[in-house]
């Protein structure tokens, strides 16, 4: 199972400053641990489920996309904005209870582009989906 210590770096200060936006604070997504390295996640199923009880394919993809940007946008550096430009996500297994932790890692930093897989497990921590964002590093407009 991810450990899910509290993470005391700088970059974790930086992310909850910055916030993750209206859709995951909804959806009760929780920061654990944020450096370019790695970032790590929690949020809770329910809340978050499929009318037959199942976590929402979508909700894996929010947490994926937000672990992901952020991370991105952490790299990308002051006077730049990273902007996802591709996204997909393959389910393995379906969370019932419990939260998901989402583990983040750079596949790929460069100057205009980062790639960053994003690992869901659940709390016995069997993955349930794999996601892969792409991010563009762009100027900040008006800069």
């Amino acid at each position: 199972m991810t450990s899910t210590t509290p993470d005391t770096s700088p970059g974790l200060d930086w992310a909850k400053e910055r916030g993750m936006g209206a859709l995951a604070e909804k959806m009760g997504i929780e920061w654990v641990e944020f450096s370019v390295e790695r970032s790590v996640a929690t949020m809770p199923v329910e809340g978050n489920t499929q009318p037959v009880g199942l976590l929402h394919g979508g909700a894996y993809v929010v947490l994926g996309e937000s672990l992901g940007s952020m991370a991105a946008n952490l790299y990308a550096g002051s006077g730049k904005l990273a902007v996802g430009i591709d996204i997909n996500a393959t389910h393995t297994r379906s969370a019932t209870s419990g939260i998901v932790t989402g583990v983040c890692t750079p596949i790929h930093l460069g100057r205009s582009l980062t790639v960053h897989e994003i690992a869901v497990s659940d709390e016995q921590g069997r993955r349930c989906s794999t996601i892969r964002i792409t991010n563009m590093i762009k100027d900040v407009p008006g800069r």
